[in-house]
Formats: C-alpha cells, sequence, structure tokens
C-alpha cells in the first residue's frame, strides 16, 4: 500500500489531478435530492458499456456487405464471449435510451428546466434525439434481412416526405437504392459521427451541471424567479448543502451498478437477437421489426391513413424538436412542482399510455402477414375433421397463404377478419364470390385456384360455426 501511496502521490505532483477531481466530487448538492434524481447517471454508465463494449466488437466486425453477416455470425457464436459481448451492446442500447427517457421525463414533470438551467435541457434533448439515432443506424450493421429491411422501409417513410423527401433518403442511404455504401455510411455515422456527438453534449451537460448545479427538488408554492433565484440557491446550498460524494453520489453508484448488472444477467441468459438470414431481394416473406423502441413510430406510420401520413412525416417531427427545444425560454420560470402543474403530468401519463400501446401495437402488427404462421391443425377447426373436402380446405388454406391474414381460433394473421365463426355471416356461394373477386387488401384468387379447390375452401369455410 506504501507503494501505491508513493505512486498516486508523484502523480498527483506532477499532474495536479486532484485539484481539478476533489472539487468536482465534492461539490455540494441539494439535500433531498434522493432516488429520482438517479437516472442522469445511469444514462452515464449504459454510455460507458456501449464505449467498452462497441469497441470490443469493432475489433472483429468487418463493415464490408460481403462480410458483415459473417463476422456477426462469427462473433456471436464462435468468438470468445462474443455472444455476451454483442449481448451487453444490445441490451445496453435499449437500457440506455430507457434511462436518457426516464431521465428527461423526471425533468419535465419537476420542471427542472427552468432558469437557470435552460442550456442543460437544450444538450438533453438533443442527447436523448442522438441516442435513438445511434440505435436505428446499430440495427443495419447486423446485416441481417430484418436489420436491412427495417432500414429500407424507414428510408421510404422520409421519402415520401414533400419536396425534401429523396434528398433525405438518399442522405441516410448513401444513394438511391440500398447497398455496401449504404453500410459504409451507417457504419460511419454509428462509430464516428454520432458518437463524436455525443461525447461533445454529454461534456456539455456535465459542464453545465456542475456550473448552474443539481436542481434541488421542487417545492409547492416555492417559484422560480430569475432575479433572486441563483443567490437564494447559493444560500440554501450553504445552509443545507451535502457534499456530492459520498452524501447524494452513492444512490446513483449503486443504481447504475444494478443496470450494468441486469444488462450483462440478459446478455448471459437471453442473449443478443438472432440473426435470421443475409438480405436477399428476392425473399418477400418477411416482415421487418425494428427494435422496441422504433416499433411505437412504425406503429403510428402504419396506423394512421396514408392521405396525411407524408404530411405527418414531414411536420410532426420537426415541430415536436422545435417545441422541446423552446420550452425552457418559453417557460423558465413560475411553479416547478408537479402538484402545481397538473397539466404537465396530465400530459406525461397520455404520452406514456399513447406509446405503451402503439409499443403493443407494432409487436402484433395487424397490418402485415404472418409469413410464419403455423399450420391449422384438425383439432382447431369446426365441422366434420374427417370429412376429405374439409380436410383438403384445411390444407389450401395454408398453403395458399389464407392463414397469413386471416385468423381461426388464434392460428393465423391479424391483417383480414377473422374467420373462427365465419360459417354464421356467410353461406358456401358467398364465400365462394368472396374468394374469386378478392377484395380491398385480397387479391382475387379467381385466375390461380381450380374450380375443386375454391369448393374446398369455401366448404371448409362454412364449417367454421
Amino acid at each position: 500500500m506504501s507503494l501505491l501511496k508513493k505512486i498516486s502521490q508523484w502523480l498527483d505532483d506532477r499532474t495536479g489531478y486532484t485539484d481539478n477531481i476533489r472539487p468536482l466530487i465534492k461539490h455540494l448538492a441539494p439535500p433531498r435530492a434522493k432516488w429520482t434524481y438517479v437516472f442522469g447517471s445511469a444514462s452515464l454508465f449504459c454510455l460507458i458499456v456501449q464505449i467498452v463494449t462497441g469497441v470490443g466488437l469493432s475489433l472483429l466486425y468487418q463493415p464490408s456487405s460481403s462480410l458483415a453477416f459473417e463476422s456477426l455470425n462469427f462473433i456471436t457464436n464462435q468468438a470468445t464471449f462474443g455472444r455476451v459481448l454483442r449481448g451487453i451492446h444490445f441490451y445496453g442500447a435499449s437500457g440506455m435510451i430507457l434511462m436518457v427517457g426516464i431521465h428527461m421525463v423526471r425533468v419535465y414533470i419537476f420542471a427542472a428546466y427552468k432558469y437557470p438551467r435552460e442550456m442543460s435541457w437544450v444538450s438533453g434533448v438533443l442527447l436523448l434525439f442522438l441516442t435513438i439515432a445511434m440505435g436505428f443506424t446499430g440495427q443495419l450493421l447486423r446485416w441481417d434481412s430484418n436489420g436491412v429491411w427495417s432500414s429500407v422501409v424507414a428510408a421510404e417513410q422520409m421519402g415520401r416526405m414533400p419536396f425534401i423527401g429523396k434528398y433525405v433518403a438518399r442522405l441516410l442511404l448513401g444513394g438511391d437504392t440500398i447497398g455496401g455504401h449504404t453500410l459504409s455510411r451507417f457504419y460511419s455515422y454509428h462509430v464516428f459521427l454520432f458518437p463524436a456527438m455525443i461525447f461533445g453534449f454529454v461534456g456539455l451537460h456535465l459542464y453545465l451541471v456542475f456550473r448552474n448545479g443539481i436542481s434541488e427538488p421542487p417545492k409547492a408554492g416555492r417559484q422560480v424567479d430569475p432575479k433572486t433565484y441563483r443567490a437564494w440557491y447559493k444560500n440554501m446550498l450553504s445552509e443545507k448543502g451535502v457534499p456530492f460524494w459520498p452524501d447524494a453520489a452513492w444512490r446513483d453508484t449503486l443504481f447504475g451498478a444494478f443496470i450494468v448488472l441486469a444488462i450483462f444477467a440478459l446478455a448471459v441468459i437471453v442473449g443478443p437477437p438472432s440473426l435470421n438470414t443475409p438480405p436477399d431481394p428476392a425473399y418477400i416473406h418477411t416482415t421487418p421489426a425494428p427494435d422496441w423502441y422504433m416499433i411505437p413510430f412504425f406503429s403510428l406510420f402504419a396506423l394512421m391513413p396514408p392521405a396525411i401520413e407524408s404530411w405527418v412525416i414531414f411536420l410532426a417531427p420537426p415541430l415536436i424538436i422545435i417545441f422541446m427545444l423552446i420550452l425552457p425560454f418559453v417557460s423558465n420560470k413560475g411553479e416547478r412542482s408537479p402538484i402545481k402543474r397538473p397539466w404537465a403530468v396530465f400530459g406525461v401519463i397520455c404520452v406514456a399510455i399513447f406509446m405503451t400501446c402503439l409499443l403493443v401495437i407494432g409487436y402484433k402488427a395487424p397490418w402485415s402477414p404472418v409469413f410464419d404462421a403455423k399450420a391449422l391443425p384438425l383439432t382447431a377447426i369446426h365441422g366434420d375433421q374427417q370429412d376429405s373436402v374439409i380436410q383438403k380446405g384445411t390444407h389450401l388454406f395454408y398453403i395458399r397463404g389464407c392463414e397469413y391474414c386471416h385468423q381461426i381460433n388464434g392460428y393465423g394473421g391479424f391483417k383480414g377478419p377473422n374467420l373462427t365463426y365465419i360459417g354464421n355471416r356467410l353461406d358456401i356461394p358467398l364465400i365462394k364470390i368472396r374468394i374469386v373477386n378478392g377484395g380491398p387488401d385480397m387479391p382475387s384468387f379467381g385466375g390461380t385456384l381450380s374450380k375443386q379447390d375454391i369448393d374446398a375452401l369455401a366448404v371448409f369455410l362454412s364449417a367454421q360455426k
């Protein structure tokens, strides 16, 4: 220990690091800043995890359209601890987005964006969107059919924006179509551009925390007055403030360690998302599904009327960003307590419910065919299960793709009407008309099915009562 102490003293004498670090870790914090304040530090813990694991993955990953999938497959299945490393990076991204989101909600509910912390909020908003952008660009780097086609869907949505859509899509993909240039561009976004911006804004964010102090817990009736707040805050800290370390920081450290351990546990027990197949333009039986934090946006675009979709894509993101950025400048004083700001709390609850519903619907994806639907077992159908015509209709219902869009007794998709009791609504002639002519979202089978096949399908469906 004496040797370590001598080394520490020598380093301190040569660098003077204690003169710079001690004031930071000993700076005073409000006395009641407790467990609701831990999410910002947890976000920083997740960022450190992402940096470490990202560097580890980059040592083996090859950003080439011909090698990317195989290199990631090698990392997952053959490299020592590769599966765990990739799992930590995957769940670390989810953890970081979740922690940053909760931290922003806490700041909004406590109105901690008010004077003098307006720029802390602005830098936090930019960090939130950069974190989401990191997650989005990282998904394509898997270079499997799901990651690639999810990015294609996003690019096509952006391309529908009036006036600037095609330029935004080209900026995202690096051209008019997806290919090796797209992978190179996403790799540059994910490894160089966005991390550099995140490091800069994290540094600014932390500097502003030390510059303006940690916001005190709000109290009903105690309003923020820019003319007197700094003097009041300085006096409050001198009378009641506690050193950030260890009085306040131990909660941040404990919670951050818990989040890191949870990420590690998920990586070991559950593992990273499986890689399906390399991207193949000829393979159309796939339903691209982004990671969970992007699913609500995909759900929203899928559910809104097509006539307004392009304008919503064009107008909604900039309006949301502008609202979030100007919020602290139009409301930088006054009440901070959630009790006195019920509409702010109500708005957060509504947004949380809305996003949760979109997430649940997105996983269900009722607007997309279910290409991996399991064939109907005879025990799941109504009617005479020994009837050869009904058995043939059951088989045709699956092999002709009807089951991708229609559900019977819990088997099949959601895009079309549920046919579990279709026999109660339509008789055989009407069912044949529907099969032959099709509908708005249903192809016509009159030219692809024989009369015997149509008869078998109609008899089978009419028995579902």
